[in-house]
């Protein structure tokens, strides 16, 4: 099982900067692309930015050009630089990891959720 442990939430004001971390953790296995999701009150789970292996990156638009995704192969650690943060970006930011585990008697796909950390932006 990979366990995925999400830090650096918390409230800023609009203009602000904040940086996600997540950390997986596990035995035996390897991984093709992390990335963060969030989820605003009333509001469906939506993609913020994904990260492969092989380091390309996808942004939702809304982010594009202020937040940054990046990753630490040797701590299995993905970030999220958020900057120029707006009201708009306050949600429970999710941290998601897809990849191959190798820990049974057979190598099996998997995919992990983070906890979840709140961002709040707000004056």
């Amino acid at each position: 099982q990979v366990q995925l442990v999400e830090s650096g939430g918390g409230l800023v004001q609009p203009g602000g900067s904040l940086r996600l971390s997540c950390a997986a953790s596990g035995s035996a296995f390897s991984i093709n692309a992390m990335g963060w999701y969030r989820q605003a009150p009333g509001k469906q789970r939506e993609l913020v930015a994904v990260i492969t292996s092989d380091d390309n990156t996808n942004y939702a638009d809304s982010v594009k050009g202020r937040f940054t995704i990046s990753k630490d192969n040797a701590k299995n650690t993905v970030y999220l630089q958020m900057n120029s943060l707006k009201p708009e970006d306050t949600a429970v930011y999710y941290c998601n990891a897809g990849g191959i585990n190798y820990s049974g008697p057979i190598a099996k796909k998997f995919g992990s959720w983070g906890q979840g950390t709140q961002v709040t932006i707000s004056s």
